[in-house]
């Protein structure tokens, strides 16, 4: 699973090398608007008959990665540091199989790692009970659930969280590394 998604980041990564570098930030709204010139990135890479890409760049997908991989201070990822610092690698494996299948396990590895970053506290194990364990007197058994009383807490939980900011997450915020411009990504 993890490698497969290694190829895939490897594969956009590869599709949208430059992109920053076309990204144009318009303040004049009250929300800063980001625009990407499809026909430069286009351009420069000599990429302009390509119907396959300028079919992705048109469509919402990308929209919706521009606008949310577009501002020049947000969370970093392993998507942002292929794109920036692993252009020449990616280049380099383009005709050896098997430095490319080592760079996708690798990547895979980090995927792995960004998803279980302790992987020692994803599994407690659980004695299994011991023979005869449910015939024992001295284990209450479950108590009945009171329904009135789950509902108020229900409610009351409701009415604390529609007062409550926002949750956000604890990642930190960086300048994203625009990488190199897209003229060095003139493809055959």
């Amino acid at each position: 699973d993890k490698e497969v998604r290694a190829i895939f980041l490897r594969l956009f990564a590869q599709l949208f090398q430059g992109y920053r570098s076309c990204l144009q930030l318009i303040r004049i709204h009250a929300e800063p608007v980001i625009h990407f010139h499809k026909a430069a990135f286009l351009g420069q890479r000599g990429l302009i008959e390509n119907d396959f890409l300028t079919k992705v760049l048109n469509g919402m997908a990308f929209a919706g990665f521009v606008s949310e991989r577009g501002p020049p201070f947000r969370t970093c990822d392993l998507f942002d540091e292929l794109v920036a610092f692993e252009v020449e690698r990616i280049k380099a494996e383009e005709g050896n199989p098997p430095k490319m299948i080592k760079h996708v396990r690798e990547l895979a590895e980090q995927l792995l790692k960004n998803e279980n970053p302790n992987p020692h506290m994803a599994f407690q194990k659980v004695p299994r009970p011991t023979e005869g364990s449910h015939l024992r007197v001295h284990i209450l058994p479950f108590p009945r659930i009171n329904e009135g009383r789950v509902q108020e807490l229900l409610q009351e939980g409701l009415a604390r969280s529609q007062g409550a900011p926002p949750a956000t997450r604890g990642d930190k915020k960086c300048v994203v590394p625009a990488g190199p411009p897209v003229g060095m990504f003139i493809c055959a």
